[in-house]
C-alpha cells in the first residue's frame, strides 16, 4: 500500500512529524514501512510557463524555437525537439541553472546556431514514471492545465513536495488498505483526530429506482449490493489534483469518472465500479453465478472462459463483470458515455480470490475484497464518489440508493478485563491509561467497577474479535519498548521424547549408518499405486479419495510405503543412478468406507529399498548386487537395536506384488500370539518390468506394534569374562524344513547357555539324494559366571543334536 504523505494529510493533521518519523512510529506500531521515497527527484528551478510562439529551427528539420513566457517579465528563446511543442500550450519549463533528476544541470546553450535559454519538460524528465500519465502524454512534452498560473514552481503543480510511505501490510490488517485507515492508525500513534471527507450528494428530481433495478440471486456471495444513476456526466479529463493523488498511490489516470472510482477505492478501501448505462439493457444489474461456458471480455482486452464458481454481474442475460474483479469492455465507460450506474458492494473475499487465482487477474479491487471490505463503508464510499462525479464531471445524481442487502455490518463487542490485559502484558496499567488508548483507536468504551471493559470495535477492523486482539492493540500502543522484559515463571516440565519419537530417532540413526538415505514422499498417489500391495493396503481397505486432488496421480491417499518408493528409485534409475539404498518412516491411511463417515486409520509405517549393486566394481573385485538377505540384514540391525532379535522371526509368503520365492511375513513373538508386522522381499518379475527396475527388494513393517514391544530404555550387557566353546555341526534333513526352525529349536534346548546359533553353510547335491539338503550350524556355548567344562559342552550339544534328530529327522552328516 503506497500512501501519500500530502494525501495523508488531509485527513489527519501530520505538523510536527516528518515523512521518517511517520514510517518509524507506524513500523513501532506494527504496520512495517518497507521505505519512504520522495516524489521529488531533485528538481529544482523548473515553472509553469506560456509557449506564446513556436516556428521551425532554421537549420535542423525536427528541432522548434519556442518563444516562451515564465512570468519574470522577459521572454524566453528555447530550442525544443518534441513533436507535441505548440504555441498556446502551458508546459513545464526549465530555466538556467535549474537541476532535473540525473544530475543534470539547466544552462544556456547553442543548438545548430540557435540560442536555448532553457528546457522545455517532458514527465520523465522531471523523474515521474510516464507509465502512470493518461497515454496520450506518454510521449513529448508535459501539457499542463491552462488555468494555472505562469511561475508557479512545477513541484508544487504535480505534487512533487510529497512523500510515499510503502506499507507492508499483513494480511489481517485490511484496514489500513485504504487512506482513512492508515489516518485512523497514524491518529492512534500520535494521539490526533481523523477529518472525514464530506460526502453531501445534491439530488436530481427523478429518482434512481425509475433507471436501475438490482436483483441478487446468490445473497450468501453478494450480502450487499448498492447502485446509483448519475446522468448527463462529461468525460473528460481529471484536475491535475487527482491526477497527481493518483499518480502517487501508482494509479494511471484514465478519465474522470474512472478516476474518481480509483481515488474513492484508496481514500474509502471500497472498491467500486463505473458502468455505462446506456450499455445495459433497461438498466437491470443481476448478480449470479456465471454459467459453464460463458465468456467475458474484461477491461484488459482479454476474453476470460468463467466457471460456475465464479460470481458475475449481469443485465439479466449476459456478464457484464466479474464481481470484485474487474469490469467488462462490453459496459465500459468511455469518451461517448453520458449516463452511468456506480457500483458499491460487498463480495464475498474466498470466492474472489479463487476467481482472481484461476485466472490470473489481480487487481486493486479483488485485493481487497480477498481480504474483506468494511461492511461500514460500502454506502458512504458509493456517496463520496457520487458526489465527486457530480463536481468533476457535470453529472447529475439522481435521488435514492437502489440496493440489495442480506446482511449489514454491525459493530462488535469485545469484553477484556485490565486485570488479563496486565497480567498478559507484564504491565501496571490503569483503568484510565487503557480507556485513553481505546478512545485514541476510536474505539467506545464503557468499564464496570471490576475493571472489565467492554469496547465497541468498528467494523473497519475485522481483524479484532476476541480479548487478546485487544490486548494487542493495548500493547502495541503502548509501545512495546515501554513493556518492561519479565523473568518466565510458572511450572516447569522437563522436555523428553515420547518412547514412539525416541524410537523413529533410533531407527533414522541406525538406518543411515547402515547406507540408506531417507525420503520423504507425497502422503498422495494414484489409485494404481495405491493398490500395488493389496497385504500392506490391508485385507478390504479403500484408498481414501481426495475431494479437490491436484491430478489424478495425486487423488487418494497412500495406503503403503514400497508402492511410492518404487517411483523413487525408477526416478533414479533413469538418471543412470542404478544403486540405490533408501528408507522412509511415515503414515499410511486405511478405511473401510468407500464414502467416509470417520476419519480413516493413520498407521505408522518403516520401508526400504535396495537395488542395484551393494559392492561396486574395481580393478580388483567385481560388483556384488544386493540380494535378499542385505534387505534382512538391515532389518535386523533395525530390531537388535530395538531390543527385539530374540522376538522376531521369519517366514516364507507369497504375497502379491512380491516374488514368490523370495519373500517372507516378518513375525513378531510378543504377547499370547505372534502376528505378522511386515513382509520383506524381492518385487514381482512382472512388476519390476512394469515398474522399469532390475532386480528390487523392498520390505515394509508396521511400528505401532514396534512401538509396544521395543525396549522402553537401553538395555546393557556385560562383556563376557569366561571362555566360550564352539561347536559345529552338519545335519541332513528335507528340503522343505526352514533353516530357522534348526537355530530355533537350538535356542530352545541349550537356553542361556547358547550364546550364538548361525547357519553358515547349506548344500544341496546328488550325493545327499533327491530331495534334501545339509545345513552346516555354529553353535557357541558360554556361562556368564564361570567356565564350562567340557562334558557340559558335550552333553549339552548331544541334547541340541538330538532334537534336531528327533524334531526333523536330521542326521549327522558324516
Amino acid at each position: 500500500m503506497k500512501v501519500s504523505y500530502q494525501w495523508l494529510n488531509e485527513y489527519i493533521d501530520l505538523s510536527g512529524f516528518a515523512a521518517e518519523e511517520l514510517a518509524e512510529k507506524i513500523t513501532r506500531g506494527g504496520i512495517e514501512v518497507d521505505g519512504v521515497e520522495p516524489r521529488d527527484k531533485g528538481v529544482t528551478g523548473v515553472v509553469v510557463g506560456y509557449v506564446k510562439s513556436r516556428e521551425k529551427h532554421p537549420d535542423a528539420d525536427k528541432l522548434n524555437v519556442c518563444k516562451v513566457d515564465v512570468g519574470t517579465g522577459e521572454e524566453l528563446q528555447i530550442v525544443c525537439g518534441a513533436k507535441n511543442v505548440d504555441a498556446g500550450q502551458k508546459v513545464p519549463v526549465a530555466t538556467v541553472g535549474a537541476k532535473l533528476p540525473g544530475g543534470l544541470h539547466i544552462k544556456r546553450a547553442k543548438l545548430r546556431g540557435v540560442e536555448s535559454q532553457g528546457m522545455i519538460c517532458s514527465a520523465k524528465e522531471l523523474g515521474i514514471n510516464d507509465k502512470l500519465l493518461p497515454k496520450e502524454q506518454q510521449e513529448g512534452i508535459l501539457v499542463l492545465p491552462e488555468t494555472l498560473p505562469l511561475g508557479t514552481p512545477i513541484v508544487e503543480v504535480l505534487g512533487l513536495n510529497d512523500e510515499v510511505l510503502e506499507l507492508d501490510l499483513t494480511p489481517n490488517r485490511s484496514d489500513a488498505l485504504s487512506m482513512l485507515g492508515v489516518a485512523y492508525e497514524v491518529g492512534a500513534l500520535i494521539g490526533r483526530q481523523v477529518r472525514l471527507p464530506e460526502a453531501g450528494v445534491n439530488h436530481a428530481s427523478d429518482r434512481a429506482d425509475s433507471h436501475v433495478t438490482v436483483k441478487v440471486r446468490v445473497p450468501e456471495l453478494a450480502p450487499q449490493y448498492h447502485a446509483r444513476y448519475i446522468k448527463d456526466v462529461t468525460i473528460g479529463r481529471s484536475p491535475l489534483w487527482l491526477q497527481n493523488r493518483l499518480i502517487a498511490a501508482g494509479i494511471r489516470p484514465i478519465n474522470n469518472v474512472v478516476d474518481v472510482t480509483n481515488f474513492v477505492l484508496h481514500e474509502y478501501g471500497q472498491p467500486l465500479h463505473a458502468f455505462d448505462a446506456d450499455l445495459i439493457k433497461d438498466g437491470r444489474i443481476e448478480v449470479r453465478l456465471a454459467e459453464a461456458g460463458e465468456i467475458l471480455e474484461t477491461l484488459d482486452g482479454q476474453e476470460r472462459k468463467l466457471e460456475p464458481h465464479m460470481l458475475v454481474i449481469t443485465d439479466g442475460s449476459k456478464p457484464i463483470a466479474l464481481a470484485g474483479v474487474m469490469g467488462g469492455a462490453n459496459s465500459e465507460v468511455t469518451d461517448g458515455t453520458v449516463n452511468i450506474i456506480l457500483e458499491s458492494a460487498k463480495f464475498d473475499g474466498g470466492t474472489v480470490r479463487k476467481t482472481s487465482r484461476q485466472l490470473g487477474l489481480r487487481s486493486e479491487a479483488s485485493i481487497r475484497f480477498e481480504k474483506e471490505v468494511d461492511p461500514g463503508r460500502v454506502i458512504p464510499a458509493l456517496d463520496r464518489a457520487a458526489a465527486l462525479i457530480a463536481e468533476l464531471a457535470g453529472g447529475l445524481v439522481t435521488e435514492g440508493i437502489v440496493s440489495a442487502v442480506y446482511e449489514e455490518g454491525k459493530a462488535k463487542q469485545v469484553r477484556v478485563t485490565l486485570d488479563k490485559i496486565n497480567r498478559y502484558l507484564g504491565t501496571e496499567l490503569s483503568a484510565l491509561e487503557v480507556r485513553t488508548i481505546f478512545e485514541r483507536l476510536s474505539f467506545d468504551c464503557a468499564a464496570n467497577a471490576e475493571g472489565e471493559f467492554t469496547v465497541e470495535v468498528p467494523t473497519r477492523r475485522g481483524d479484532i474479535t476476541l480479548d487478546v486482539d485487544l490486548i494487542e492493540e493495548v500493547a502495541r500502543l503502548y509501545g512495546y519498548d515501554n513493556i518492561k522484559a519479565t523473568a518466565i515463571h510458572g511450572d516447569i516440565v522437563p522436555g523428553a521424547l515420547t518412547k514412539p519419537q525416541a524410537i523413529r530417532r533410533e531407527l533414522r540413526k541406525r538406518l543411515t549408518d547402515a547406507g540408506l538415505h531417507e525420503i520423504v514422499g507425497y502422503s498422495f498417489t494414484s489409485p494404481d499405486k495405491a493398490a500395488l500391495f493389496p497385504v500392506l493396503a490391508g485385507e478390504g481397505s479403500k484408498p481414501v479419495k481426495l475431494a479437490m486432488p491436484m491430478s489424478e496421480d495425486r487423488s487418494v491417499l497412500r495406503t503403503s510405503l514400497a508402492a511410492q518408493m518404487l517411483e523413487t528409485a525408477a526416478y533414479n534409475r533413469n538418471r543412470k543412478i542404478e544403486s540405490v539404498s533408501i528408507f522412509e518412516i511415515g503414515s499410511v491411511f486405511h478405511s473401510d468406507e468407500e464414502q467416509l463417515t470417520r476419519q480413516p486409520k493413520e498407521l505408522h509405517r518403516l520401508a526400504g529399498l535396495l537395488a542395484g549393486n551393494r559392492v561396486e566394481a574395481q580393478w580388483n573385485r567385481k560388483a556384488a548386487p544386493v540380494n535378499f538377505y542385505d534387505a534382512k540384514g538391515v532389518l535386523e540391525t533395525v530390531f537388535e537395536a530395538l531390543g527385539l532379535s530374540g522376538k522376531i522371526s521369519y517366514e516364507a509368503a507369497q504375497p502379491e506384488g512380491f516374488h514368490p520365492g523370495r519373500t517372507a511375513a516378518v513375525i513378531l513373538a510378543d504377547g499370547e500370539s505372534p502376528r505378522t508386522i511386515g513382509y520383506i522381499g524381492q518385487l514381482h518379475p512382472e512388476l519390476q518390468r512394469s515398474a522399469d527396475l532390475a532386480d528390487t527388494y523392498v520390505f515394509e513393517i508396521t511400528l505401532d506394534a514396534v512401538y509396544e514391544a521395543a525396549e522402553s530404555t537401553i538395555v546393557y550387557k556385560e562383556l563376557p569374562r569366561f571362555p566360550a566353546s564352539q561347536r559345529d555341526i552338519a545335519v541332513v534333513l528335507d528340503n522343505g524344513v526352514p533353516a530357522a526352525s534348526l537355530t530355533e529349536t537350538a535356542w530352545n534346548v541349550a537356553g542361556e547357555l547358547l550364546e550364538q546359533a548361525q547357519v553358515f553353510d547349506v548344500y544341496t547335491g546328488e550325493k545327499l539324494g533327491a530331495g534334501k539338503k545339509s545345513v552346516a550350524i555354529s553353535l557357541v556355548y558360554r556361562h556368564a559366571e564361570r567356565t564350562l567344562t567340557d562334558e557340559e559342552v558335550t552333553e549339552l550339544h548331544g541334547k541340541v543334536v538330538a532334537a534336531l534328530e528327533q524334531s526333523f529327522a536330521a542326521e549327522l552328516r558324516k
